[in-house]
């Protein structure tokens, strides 16, 4: 991610990293400040709070996020710039998929957007609509993320806060544009439903439709109900089990 920041046509102020639950990496020598904090926390992800504490942190009025395992285009922080003193909302970038053979070549840069694949569910999607907005690329001013009011760190752990957040910007108000700034998500070993983090996401689900009267993440709560590890009784979504090692290795995606 660092190293397409340097490759950019445009340097950030400065980069705001937030560890969760892990030291300091001492990074330094890049042509913009690097800041790290160290989050610590009993929960493993605690997704929510780290967006929030790197909100707090920052000292622009500007904010992009960028999830860790993104490269950023060369032109990436030249549109959200552009796009952010134009008008005051939340703004929503794209992403495209890596395969895992990208990234041991050293034409990356090149490569990136000759095999890059776009997520199936927004490819064709010009502006994303509320519930499809996701937190691994966006960016606003500190003025419109405290109108929606921050990550509420109710959710802990993987799912449904980004789309939480999402909600919020649309009951107070705020639009949400779907703008050209993208990043490419690097291949690392992520599952199909993603039964790794079973627990995580039916809590969140749970929470999520508490709060807002409808359920959060359907594909993924059907396929665990398909695949016996959930079911529905009386309304709520109840674990029945919880996957073995064997079971979360059968769905490792392969590409």
């Amino acid at each position: 991610m660092l190293a397409g920041l340097c490759k950019g046509n445009r340097f950030p102020s400065e980069v705001v990293i937030i560890h969760m639950n892990e030291q300091i990496y001492g990074l330094s020598g890049y042509p913009f400040p690097v800041r790290e904090y160290v989050l610590s926390s009993v929960e493993a992800l605690p997704l929510a709070h780290a967006r929030n504490c790197a909100a707090q942190k920052a000292l622009s009025d500007q904010l992009v996020f960028l999830d860790a395992d993104c490269i950023p285009a060369e032109d990436f922080l030249e549109v959200y710039q552009e796009a952010l003193y134009q008008k005051n909302c939340l703004y929503s970038g794209r992403v495209s998929y890596l395969p895992h053979w990208v990234m041991d070549k050293p034409d990356l840069l090149q490569l990136m957007a000759l095999s890059g694949t776009a997520d199936p569910v927004r490819a064709s999607v010009d502006q994303y609509p509320y519930h499809l907005f996701w937190s691994l690329n966006f960016g606003c001013s500190k003025s419109v993320y405290a109108q929606i009011g921050g990550f509420d760190e109710t959710f802990c752990g993987y799912g449904a806060e980004d789309t939480d957040f999402s909600f919020s910007a649309r009951q107070k108000g705020v639009d949400l544009v779907t703008i050209d700034a993208m990043a490419y998500h690097q291949y690392h070993q992520s599952y199909d439903p993603p039964i790794n983090h079973l627990e995580a996401i039916v809590k969140n689900a749970a929470i999520f439709n508490e709060k807002w009267g409808v359920w959060p993440m359907e594909g993924w709560l059907e396929k665990f109900c398909a695949m016996g590890y959930t079911a529905w009784q009386g309304g709520q979504l109840q674990i029945l089990r919880l996957p073995g090692k064997d079971e979360i290795s059968a769905v490792l995606k392969r590409s």
